[in-house]
């Protein structure tokens, strides 16, 4: 297997992997730009991540695993684009950041909120767990630009622009009839897109295109001033999802300087569509069980009636494999440099796949990309290194933009 890490990258990798000694995995900065919570994360005790959870990431699994740090995300679903429903969505944020903000409180001798690449390099030398915080759907914004603002405050480092539906920002990969979603063909970003594009540049929030259409990332990549992520999809060319980035778009990742995290989910990584048919019932006979007109991943997920459905489909049509997830990994690579390609688990979010089912299996993708030929400083690339390198990229053009 070929890889291109240019001297310029090795160089800035070097103090992550050390001289002269084959890294393990415990040498490894590690870092999982995209696990979700849920809504009532550290408020049940069940979801309370200091002690042993269901979740598949909590602070003792990471500690097991070598995850070292993860982005945290504030997930809000696509709602109608009105008054009563932008309220609802700044609501259901709030609730994500104060469960963040609990664990942190709570946990400050095992976990830190990290806000720059520097703190979660300082954390990890100290033998703390990193904490950062992502934005999925700026549909919790409204469409308020000083709520970009106030997450930026709160410690977001990332705005995921849009998931399933389009909203005042961009279209998405997945359109919502029910809302009265048209395909989204050749729109992409809107004139407000534009502008909390700029005042992500602006602020240093990482923009990411994963859920967005292929006409908004072709928009952001022509318009933005910084390196953009796609915080957790797959290759297109290995499986046709809408929600995976084709070649032509992991160039134009490439060219921008960004990167994309391709993600262990399984729907993403092989065709199966007697699983999705077989979840899709469920979900649906879940909901109508719950008095609910659909299925919400946030308020249905944990019933024992969708987990034992979920086992019996599990045993039926079994998730990907970690051999699947790395072909996802080695043909992005091929496409846009080792440079360009990072690791996501969407763990909690409906992530995992067979041999990294929670973030106590991370080592587990190390010695799969060792298997694979990848040196320890891909590896360290992969890991991290690629998207600490954008991240701080995006805060030097934002210091530049502050000071013209």
């Amino acid at each position: 297997m070929i890889t291109r890490l240019c001297g310029a990258a090795a160089l800035a990798l070097a103090p992550l992997i050390g001289a002269g000694a084959e890294l393990s995995h415990d040498g490894l900065l590690t870092v999982d730009t995209h696990v979700d919570i849920p809504p009532t994360y550290m408020r049940e005790a069940r979801y309370d991540v200091g002690g042993d959870t269901a979740l598949k990431v909590d602070l003792g699994k990471m500690e097991r695993g070598g995850l070292d740090a993860a982005f945290f995300v504030i997930y809000v679903e696509q709602g109608p684009l009105t008054a009563a429903g932008y309220a609802d969505a700044i609501a259901q944020a709030e609730l994500k950041y104060a469960a963040i903000e609990l664990m942190l409180a709570r946990y400050p001798d095992r976990i830190r909120l990290a806000t720059t690449p520097r703190q979660v390099r300082e954390h990890h030398a100290s033998g703390l767990l990193s904490a950062m915080i992502g934005i999925e759907n700026g549909y919790s914004l409204g469409r308020r630009l000083d709520l970009l603002d106030a997450a930026y405050a709160r410690g977001a480092r990332y705005l995921g622009l849009t998931h399933t539906g389009h909203n005042a920002i961009c279209t998405s990969s997945g359109a919502r009839p029910e809302f009265g979603d048209a395909p989204a063909g050749d729109v992409g970003l809107s004139r407000f897109g534009r502008s909390v594009l700029q005042r992500a540049n602006a602020l240093g929030v990482m923009v990411d295109v994963s859920h967005a259409s292929d006409a908004c990332v072709r928009d952001v990549l022509q318009t933005t001033a910084a390196p953009v992520i796609a915080s957790h999809s797959s290759a297109h060319a290995r499986v046709p999802h809408p929600r995976n980035i084709n070649d032509a778009l992991l160039r134009g990742i490439a060219a921008n300087g960004g990167v994309m995290q391709v993600v262990a989910y399984s729907g993403f990584l092989k065709l199966d569509p007697e699983r999705e048919a077989a979840v899709a019932s469920l979900q649906e006979a879940v909901a109508r069980q719950a008095g609910a007109t659909e299925f919400d991943s946030d308020r249905h997920e944990e019933l024992p009636t969708y987990r034992q459905g979920l086992a019996r489909i599990q045993r039926e049509h079994p998730v990907a494999t970690l051999e699947d997830y790395l072909d996802h990994i080695e043909h992005a690579v091929q496409v846009a440099g080792i440079e360009h390609v990072g690791l996501a688990s969407d763990f909690d979010g409906g992530g995992g796949i067979t041999g990294w089912l929670d973030a106590s299996e991370t080592p587990n993708v190390t010695a799969g990309l060792r298997r694979r030929g990848f040196s320890d400083q891909d590896i360290a690339a992969l890991w991290g290194g690629n998207l600490l390198r954008v991240w701080s990229e995006v805060e030097r053009v934002a210091r530049a933009e502050r000071t013209r």
